[in-house]
């Protein structure tokens, strides 16, 4: 039976939206079915435009399992990966993308890059978009509104 951890990655990016970060959040499930990282957008606080939710997460998950292929983990993210993210899911080898909302500015998995419809891509996950698509679709639309209101 699906189990979805959709709710568990927008938990991620609404604490990302409390700290002014993007709202863009992501965990990383191992095929047993626990949550092994989690983590939401870092980039402002860190100053570093690679601390994507999806960076962190697998980081840290490589960090747990003493490892650096994913084979048997799939990852649940509130935005569809940029092409940054998407090659960085296919050198993990992670199994499985599941997305929230889809980004037709930087999205990397359906939208323009599209990393894994390239041949030199070595791996390419089984990709689900759709999963919770309106609720992060609301915290991007209040972050961005609250931006607009600041300029």
């Amino acid at each position: 039976m699906f189990r979805t951890f959709m709710d568990d990655a927008l938990e991620e990016a609404a604490k990302a939206l409390q700290r002014g970060e993007v709202p863009v959040g992501a965990v990383i499930v191992e095929a047993s079915g626990d949550i092994i990282a989690r983590a939401g957008n870092e980039t402002r606080e860190r100053l570093d435009p690679s601390a994507h939710a999806e960076v962190l997460a697998i980081r840290k998950a490589c960090d747990v399992l003493k490892t650096d292929r994913l084979v048997n983990c799939d990852i649940y993210v509130t935005l569809e990966p940029c092409a940054m993210c998407a090659g960085l899911i296919a050198n993990a080898r992670l199994r499985r993308i599941y997305f929230a909302a889809s980004d037709p500015k930087s999205g990397g998995v359906q939208q323009g890059a599209r990393v894994f419809d390239h041949q030199q891509t070595h791996h390419i996950p089984e990709i689900y978009p759709g999963i919770g698509e309106k609720k992060a679709e609301k915290l991007l639309k209040i972050f961005f509104a609250t931006k607009r209101l600041k300029a």
